[in-house]
C-alpha cells in the first residue's frame, strides 16, 4: 500500500469518528451511553490497526490526531456540540485521552505480536463499556470510589466478558494447553475486575490495556505451575489490602489501588528494581500524616504518578532502544526524598540520613542488575544530585507542594534523570546493547 493511500485512511479515519460521534449525539440516551458507544466504536476500529496498515506509522498519525481533536473538543465552542458525545458525563474523568494514548502505548509495546495487542483493546473496548452500562442499569450494591460510585453487579459483569473475552484471544492466538488458558484467562480476569473496580477520572482506560499488555508479555509462556503461585499471592494482596491499608492512613479504595500499582511494576521489573517504586508508596502516606497537602486524593494521584512515569520510562526506553531502569530508580529515589523531607520538615537532621540509606540501596540495586542496564554508569554523582534537589526545593519551599504535590515532585524528579538519559544516549551513539529497551 503506497504512502499516499495510507495517508487518505488516516485522514478517513479520524473523520469516521467525528461521524460517530455527530450520530451518537443525536441519539436519545442518556450521557453514558453515548459515551460507551464511542467508546466502543472506536474499540473496534483500534483492534484492526495492526492489519489494516502495512507500516507502524500511520497508527501512530491516527492516534496523535485523536488526540489533538480530543483536546479541540473541550474548547468551549465545540464541547456543546460534538464533545458533549464523550465529556458530558457528570464527572471530571481523562477516559478519552487515556484511550487513544493506551493504543498507540499497546500497538508500540506489542511489536506485532496480536494477542499482546488485541487481547487488552478487546477487554477495554468490550468488558469496560458493558460493566459501565449494566453497573448504571442494574447496579444495586454499590461502593465508593473518589468521588463516585461503583456496583458490585458491574464489576461480575466485567469479570464474566473478560474472562470469555481473555479465552477467545488465547485459544485462537495462542499454543498453550487447555489448563494454562484457563488460568491465564482467570487471571487475565481477575486483575482486570481489580483495576476497573479501583479506577477513578478513566484511569482504567491506561491501567487497564498496560497492566494486562505488561501481564502477558511476562506469563503468556508461564507453566501452570508458575502460574498458580501468581494467582495465590495476588489473592493475598488484596486481602492484605484491607488489613494493612488503613494503618498506613489510606482508605480501602487507596489500598487496592496501591496493590494494582505493586503488581504493574513487579510484572515489568526485576524484583530488586520494584524496591525504591515501592518506597514511594510508603513515603506518600508518611509525608501526608507528617505534612498534609491540599489535595483531595493525593494518594490516588499519587498511583497514577507513579504508573504514568513508569511506563514513560519504559516507553522511552524502548523507543530508543537504551535501557532506562537505572534512570527509573533514580526518578523513584528523587520522589522518595522530596516525599521525606517534607514529612521531616520541622526535624531536618535526619534527611541526610535518608539521602544517604536511600543512595545505599540505590548501589545494592545496581550491583543486581545485568551488565547490558549499566550503560550510563557510573551514576553516583547524579544520583547525589537528584537527591539533593529534590531535598532543598522540599526544605526550602515546602507551601510550594501543598497543592498538586505529585505533580510537582515527580517533574523535579524527573528533570536531571531525563536531562542526563538524553545527553548519554546522544553521546553512546551507534547501535544499542541488546535488550537494551525494556525496563
Amino acid at each position: 500500500m503506497s504512502m499516499a493511500a495510507q495517508l487518505v485512511i488516516v485522514f478517513g479515519s479520524v473523520a469516521a469518528l467525528l461521524v460517530l460521534m455527530a450520530l451518537v449525539r443525536r441519539l436519545p440516551f442518556s450521557a453514558e451511553v453515548k459515551r460507551k458507544l464511542v467508546h466502543v466504536g472506536t474499540g473496534i476500529y483500534a483492534m484492526g490497526l495492526p492489519w489494516l496498515f502495512p507500516d507502524r506509522w500511520p497508527v501512530y498519525m491516527i492516534v496523535a490526531l485523536t488526540l489533538v481533536m480530543m483536546v479541540a473538543l473541550r474548547l468551549p465552542r465545540l464541547s456543546g456540540r460534538l464533545g458533549d458525545a464523550v465529556h458530558s458525563v457528570d464527572r471530571r474523568s481523562y477516559g478519552d485521552f487515556l484511550l487513544a494514548i493506551s493504543v498507540g502505548l499497546c500497538f508500540f509495546f506489542s511489536d506485532g505480536v496480536a494477542l499482546f495487542y488485541v487481547l487488552p483493546i478487546a477487554v477495554l473496548t468490550l468488558a469496560d463499556a458493558a460493566a459501565a452500562l449494566a453497573g448504571t442499569a442494574y447496579g444495586t450494591r454499590r461502593f465508593k470510589v473518589e468521588q463516585g460510585v461503583k456496583s458490585v453487579e458491574g464489576t461480575v459483569v466485567f469479570f464474566v466478558i473478560t474472562l470469555l473475552v481473555a479465552l477467545i484471544c488465547l485459544m485462537c492466538l495462542s499454543d498453550q494447553p487447555p489448563l494454562n488458558i484457563l488460568t491465564l484467562a482467570l487471571l487475565v480476569a481477575g486483575f482486570g475486575a481489580l483495576v476497573e473496580a479501583q479506577s477513578w477520572r478513566g484511569f482504567d482506560n491506561l491501567f487497564l490495556p498496560l497492566g494486562l499488555l505488561v501481564f502477558l508479555e511476562v506469563h503468556s509462556n508461564s507453566t501452570l505451575f508458575e502460574l498458580l503461585p501468581i494467582a495465590v499471592l495476588f489473592v493475598m494482596a488484596i486481602i492484605a489490602s484491607r488489613i494493612i491499608g488503613p494503618r498506613f492512613g489510606l482508605s480501602t479504595h487507596a489500598a487496592r489501588v496501591y496493590v494494582v500499582a505493586m503488581f504493574l511494576i513487579l510484572a515489568s521489573v526485576e524484583l530488586q528494581n520494584a524496591i525504591l517504586p515501592a518506597l514511594v508508596l510508603v513515603a506518600y502516606p508518611w509525608a501526608s500524616a507528617r505534612s498534609p497537602g491540599g489535595d483531595d486524593f493525593g494518594d490516588l494521584d499519587m498511583v497514577a504518578g507513579l504508573a504514568l512515569f513508569s511506563f514513560g520510562w519504559l516507553a522511552l526506553g524502548n523507543a530508543i532502544g537504551w535501557n532506562a531502569v537505572q534512570f527509573y530508580g533514580l526518578t523513584a529515589m528523587g520522589l522518595v526524598m522530596g516525599l521525606a523531607t517534607l514529612a521531616l520538615r520541622r526535624n531536618l537532621v535526619w534527611v541526610p540520613v535518608i539521602a544517604a540509606a536511600l543512595l545505599a540501596l540505590r548501589q545494592i540495586v545496581t550491583w543486581l542488575n545485568p551488565p547490558h542496564s549499566l550503560w550510563a554508569d557510573p551514576l553516583l554523582v547524579l544520583a547525589c544530585l537528584c537527591l539533593a534537589l529534590s531535598a532543598a526545593a522540599s526544605a526550602a519551599l515546602p507551601d510550594m507542594f501543598f497543592r498538586h504535590r505529585v505533580l510537582k515532585l515527580t517533574v523535579l524528579s524527573m528533570i536531571l534523570p531525563l536531562a542526563y538519559y538524553t545527553l548519554a544516549v546522544i553521546d553512546q551513539g551507534g547501535t544499542p546493547p541488546p535488550a537494551g529497551g525494556s525496563l
